[in-house]
């Protein structure tokens, strides 16, 4: 069999990378090949069609195996990752009682959010900390304290040996949050170091470039800055006294995960084999102290309030993403986390989702599935190279502290938020259900988008810049609940009319761009004269008619239908705005090239009452 097999390839003569590009460039009939097939990413470097074995021969990477130095392909030899829910501990006796319950029905990884409450006894009641992994967020001024209550309780309970979890140490989220500095950040994670000295797992210097992913920034600048942030936990403490392999013993990534399914898989992949090539050069002991520990959490920025069960599709892509790339924990945020505290429902599902991957799916059973894909070992190295970029300029400008207490990091992040609004805007980047194939009859019900804070205690710095935490659909969640709010609903009403493909086609973009807006739809089969279709739409109260047909009949059909209409409502073409089209007396366009956003706003502002 393997003869025959043998001869059955060889029937195939081998095919050049420019043999296959010159078919392509025939089957383009004239297209320019860079502009059709060659995809220009946000991070600023080009993927290609087709990748071939002769595009990765080249990367050292290729040969090592999961859980080998530099780590591309993972940290462990399995690929178990921790499926982990956040629990708000505000009363602990409650969060005891729910911690036990889910740890019942699947998740491994507690993460706890503290308050003021640090009792122990009552919150960690019944849970085994030698077998459950449990994580604590706590305000940066309490944590040495936090702390100690920590080691005590499990000195006491005689687990400290076999313990393995975190405290979450962000010194950084104020000046982010609300541009206040943190003082003696070196200080303060000496002495947390010291305390926690007797708890070998437990990991207290966070790195959490989650934060900006949630505020728009691209996968690049995640990745940089995250290498960056944990190159700043190693230089400081180093520094102090403490070696390379105890400093990175304690680190923890805490990091998002965005939509682009293959970006984000080449990047954990990536991230881990940058670091590990950071750490080396502290020449830690043991390339054990080279590995990433990293807590991926599933994105709240591309969530959306309307059609929130979509949230639940981008969120299994977006854990599926990252336990291919084997990281070693993973949060799914709840569907509704846009607009309300997060209820049994919809926290049944996010668990079950990453159950799912593993009980059904078998994800947990392979490591690092995409070693050796042509594509993803390119994207990993081409995500690798600009991310290295940053971190470089970074740490030219004085490491990551500079670049936050000088707000470089959050004017960047800002800079591309507002770059990627620009683009939801005009449809360049989608969001299912909200500017683009809205539901035409869903409304909000009392729903309310939720803003995220800081739960510290300081107060906002004054004309500081802080990270932009509006979720991408934001801007079109506003619109159309300023219709909703409206005493009147706009009436759209579509005058079809001519070449039946492009009347409907157009119908439909036109349904699909006004729906954004909540307005009310009127479709039709089509008429025989454009006077009709106008009657028609008086009759039907319509605040806009918008003309469906093809560029072809516009000119003729244009004339009658502004002279029927008579200003009795807002007029709209469906294609191309042209001097011809101006011309006959048309100002309102819309087609693949408009502002989506700006457009309605601007129809808000007229039709509103």
């Amino acid at each position: 069999m393997v003869e025959k097999r043998e001869k059955l390839f060889d029937m195939f003569s081998p095919v050049s990378p420019e043999e296959w590009r010159a078919k392509a460039e025939v089957d383009l009939k004239g297209a320019d090949f860079e502009k059709k097939m060659v995809w220009r990413t946000d991070e600023g470097f080009n993927v290609q069609p087709l990748y071939r074995g002769v595009d990765i021969k080249d990367f050292k990477t290729i040969d090592s195996l999961p859980g080998e130095y530099p780590y591309v392909r993972g940290t462990r030899t399995n690929n178990d990752w921790q499926a982990r829910q956040e629990i708000d501990a505000a009363d602990v006796k409650e969060a005891n009682a729910k911690a036990l319950d889910v740890l019942n029905k699947g998740i491994t990884s507690l993460g706890f959010k503290l308050h003021d409450d640090f009792n122990l006894d009552v919150l960690l009641d019944g849970i085994y900390t030698d077998i459950a992994q449990v994580n604590f967020a706590v305000c940066p001024n309490k944590v040495v304290e936090f702390a100690k209550v920590l080691v005590a309780y499990l000195e006491k309970k005689g687990t400290a040996d076999k313990f393995v979890g975190s405290i979450d140490f962000n010194p950084y989220k104020a000046t982010f949050k609300k541009g206040k500095k943190f003082e003696g950040i070196a200080e303060v994670a000496a002495e947390l170091l010291k305390v926690v000295a007797p708890v070998k797992g437990l990991r207290v210097l966070s790195v959490n470039s989650e934060m900006l992913s949630n505020a728009g920034a691209y996968i690049y600048q995640e990745l940089g800055y995250a290498l960056s942030w944990g190159n700043e936990w190693m230089a400081q403490l180093t520094d102090a006294g403490f070696s390379a392999d105890e400093v990175a013993s304690r680190i923890k990534f805490n990091m998002g995960i965005s939509t682009i399914y293959f970006m984000e898989l080449a990047k954990f992949r990536a991230a881990r084999m940058l670091w590990a090539q950071i750490v080396k050069q502290y020449n830690p002991q043991c390339d054990c102290a080279c590995k990433m520990v990293v807590h991926a959490t599933t994105s709240r920025y591309s969530q959306t309030m309307f059609d929130s069960y979509v949230n639940m599709l981008r969120s299994q892509t977006q854990a599926m993403s990252a336990a291919l790339a084997s990281v070693d924990e993973i949060t799914v945020t709840p569907f509704d986390a846009p607009y309300k505290k997060s209820d049994e429902f919809s926290e049944r599902i996010a668990r079950n989702q990453q159950l799912l991957l593993k009980e059904e799916s078998h994800l947990d059973k392979v490591v690092d599935p995409a070693g050796g894909s042509y594509y993803i070992e390119e994207l990993t190295m081409s995500l690798a190279q600009v991310a290295w970029k940053l971190f470089l300029e970074t740490e030219d400008k004085g490491g990551f502290k500079a670049a936050v207490e000088s707000y470089d990091v959050t004017n960047a992040v800002n800079a591309s938020a507002n770059a990627r609004f620009d683009k939801v805007a005009k449809r360049r980047e989608q969001l299912l259900g909200t500017n683009q194939f809205p539901n035409f009859t869903e409304v909000s019900d009392g729903k309310k988008a939720l803003t995220c804070c800081c739960a510290c205690a300081c107060e906002m710095e004054d004309s500081a810049p802080v990270l932009n935490n509006k979720r991408l659909a934001s801007q079109f969640e506003e619109l159309r609940q300023a219709t909703e709010n409206a005493a009147h609903t706009p009436v759209v009403f579509m005058l079809t009319i001519g070449n039946l493909a492009m009347r409907l086609a157009r119908a439909q973009f036109s349904d699909n761009f006004f729906g954004c807006a909540g307005y009310k739809l009127i479709d039709n089969n089509g008429f025989n004269t454009v006077e009709e279709g106008v009657e028609a739409a008086v009759a039907a109260n319509a605040d806009v008619v918008v003309l469906c047909s093809s560029d072809a009949e516009y000119p003729e059909l244009i004339p009658g239908a502004i002279k029927a209409l008579n200003g009795r409502a807002e007029f709209v073409l469906a294609g191309p705005e042209t001097d011809e089209f101006k011309a006959l007396g048309v100002t309102n366009f819309i087609n693949v090239r408009t502002n989506v956003l700006s457009t309605l706003k601007a129809f808000n502002a007229k039709l509103l009452k």
